[in-house]
């Protein structure tokens, strides 16, 4: 078995390092602000971003290659370098829109989007439909050329921030709750939305509660057919568990891990000496490798269209559990430093990211799908074993 990348593919990784070394200046730290999306423009320019979204929807136009694709992951992680922007619309809109959506949308809709000019949220989960969101209730009426729709979602990342929502409302009340829901894209300045805040446990405010009163929305801003919104919603939910893996991040974090471990001490001695430390790091990095071989594998089968079966299923479940179990690892690892965490603490350690994660991927275990459902779905549709039963109510 041959498993060096051989010379095409190193000469590559020479380019992507001597791009680094040249740019990194530019990289910004966080957030969407004008050096982000500077930073956007010139990766998607030298096929960093939107590397296999043609060039007629904005992207950069390569053919896939998957190797490319993880030689860019492992050097901009092994530089703790900004990968570009993510976020539901570039990470689940986009690839959704290139397998399902008419050449209108993806002309219209991809290119602003790639590029951080237009921020997305997606409005799925109800008070009454989280784990079962075929149950969902928002309606859409059809009045002449616009749809009405009315109703509410929850837990709505980024609404507040958002310019555009990806929505399943139920058009067809009369038709079985999987047949009857379309997939609709509109502006979230719309009359009639309201967006009231959610706090969650970092403290921060990233969930809403979003409410449609008689929203209007034009009648073809619908992706897929009437009442097939359930196709497009699984497709776009593949997308957004394949979102959580992202090596790039994955290792990132690893490798800061490692330098708080060559900086911290007890008793004088560095962390990185530590048999207790070095024992959870080894641990920790042979599932982040295992992470990193099983999104090859998920990569391999997008580029051949293949079905990668159990692969995909799992990735939920791995990533979310493995980022939580990365974050508790670095907070240890500060000792009583790792229990700061807000502004303006004098000894906080990278500006508290640590601390935040560790909380919000506790909060991504459960959203997206439980780490309990993601088992369900492992065990019946991986492996094949019989359904959970239900129990009888009344």
């Amino acid at each position: 078995m041959e498993l060096s990348y051989g010379a095409e593919h190193e000469a590559f990784r020479r380019e992507v390092v001597e791009f680094l070394q040249t740019h990194r200046d530019q990289a910004p730290g966080s957030g969407r602000g004008a050096s982000a999306l500077a930073w956007q423009k010139l990766l998607i320019a030298h096929g960093y971003a939107g590397r296999t979204i043609p060039k007629e929807y904005g992207g950069y136009g390569a053919a896939p290659d998957i190797l490319k694709s993880r030689i860019i992951a492992e050097e901009f992680a092994k530089a703790q370098v900004s990968p570009g922007l993510g976020g539901q619309g570039i990470s689940m809109l986009i690839p959704t829109l290139l397998e399902v959506g008419s050449e209108e949308q993806k002309r219209d809709i991809i290119g602003p989007t790639l590029r951080g000019e237009r921020i997305w949220c997606q409005g799925y989960s109800e008070p009454g439909a989280g784990s079962d969101l075929a149950n969902l209730r928002t309606k859409a009426d059809l009045d002449g050329d616009e749809w009405v729709i009315n109703g509410q979602k929850i837990w709505t990342s980024t609404a507040h921030l958002a310019d555009w929502i990806f929505c399943l409302v139920r058009t067809e009340p009369d038709a079985p709750k999987h047949q009857g829901i379309s997939f609709l894209l509109f502006s979230m300045k719309s009359p009639g939305i309201e967006i009231r805040p959610l706090i969650d446990m970092t403290n921060g405010h990233s969930f809403n509660e979003v409410f449609f009163t008689d929203v209007r929305v034009p009648a073809g801003q619908i992706v897929g057919k009437r009442g097939e919104g359930w196709k497009v919603a699984n497709a776009i939910l593949k997308h957004e568990r394949g979102s959580l893996a992202d090596p790039n991040v994955m290792l990132s974090r690893l490798n800061g891990i490692k330098e708080l471990m060559r900086s911290e001490t007890i008793d004088g001695r560095r962390l990185i000496y530590s048999p207790v430390f070095r024992d959870r790091l080894m641990r920790v990095e042979g599932e982040v490798m295992a992470m990193r071989c099983n999104d090859l594998r998920l990569l391999s089968g997008a580029v051949n269209n293949a079905d990668v079966g159990i692969a995909g299923m799992i990735v939920k479940l791995q990533t979310t559990e493995l980022r939580h179990e990365l974050e508790r690892l670095a907070i240890d690892v500060m000792g009583e430093m790792g229990v700061l965490y807000g502004e303006g603490a004098p000894h906080l350690r990278g500006n508290g990211s640590w601390q935040w994660n560790y909380m919000f991927f506790l909060g991504l275990i459960i959203g997206g799908g439980t780490s309990q459902i993601q088992k369900n779905i492992i065990a019946e549709r991986g492996l094949g074993m019989p359904r959970e039963p239900k129990l009888a109510i009344g």
